[in-house]
């Protein structure tokens, strides 16, 4: 049976049990729970420092209404980092190359947004989808396009996250096969292809990592607008 480079974006199924479920609990038993000591170690300094500088990196434009999301938020990378990163290593499956489950954690918090915007300030929400100063004759059309550019905030999200991740899976798998076929027939070659695999990797652990901070950043920058 021939294989396809997509099957292994297929959510895996044993014994009638979908692992995506699985895939998506084992994060957060990786981290370690922080203890009542003074003194903690290494991994837990790094693990508080950094929540601590990402917190205040995303939360330092919104007003004081917004920092209510930050538990939120931070979560969300976390999580994303975490399922991107387990994702890179082999024989694994990686939950965000799965479409439906990025704009499953798009469109509600995009939602969210929108409706926290519609109930405290409807008048500047509405005010997003005409720029001020627009000439008369344009402000049917602008209103259209600006309504549909917010509507497509939600999918650009989804499809932003699940095509990044996919198209860096797919060329480590492509690079591979090569250094794979290659060995045998012409070794220096395959060592080249080697070096180029293992930069290859280096690139997308930084995509991973990047592309889940874009996510909750664009989140923030929507919440931003409607609080």
């Amino acid at each position: 049976m021939t294989l396809s480079l997509f099957d292994q974006f297929m959510s895996p199924w044993h014994m009638g049990i979908p692992l995506l479920a699985i895939s998506l609990v084992l994060p957060w038993v990786l981290f370690p729970t922080p203890s009542l000591r003074w003194l903690n170690n290494r991994m837990l300094t790094f693990q508080s420092w950094f929540i601590a500088r990402f917190t205040q990196q995303t939360f330092l434009p919104l007003n004081v209404g917004g920092h209510k999301w930050a538990l939120l938020f931070t979560s969300l990378m976390v999580f994303l980092i975490t399922l991107n990163m387990l994702g890179l290593l082999p024989y694994t499956f990686t939950p965000t190359t799965q479409l439906s489950l990025n704009l499953g954690l798009a469109v509600p918090l995009w939602l969210a947004t929108v409706i926290i915007g519609m109930r405290n300030q409807p008048t500047a929400a509405l005010g997003h989808l005409l720029p001020e100063g627009t000439p008369t004759p344009l402000i049917p059309v602008l209103i259209i396009i600006e309504t549909i550019s917010l509507f497509i905030r939600p999918v650009a999200l989804g499809v932003r996250l699940t095509a990044n991740l996919t198209a860096g899976h797919l060329l480590i798998q492509l690079v591979s096969m090569a250094v794979l076929v290659l060995l045998p027939l012409m070794p220096t070659v395959a060592l080249l292809t080697a070096v180029l695999l293992l930069m290859l990797t280096l690139l997308e652990i930084a995509v991973a990592m990047i592309q889940a901070y874009v996510f909750v950043l664009l989140l923030s920058l929507y919440l931003q607008e409607n609080v």
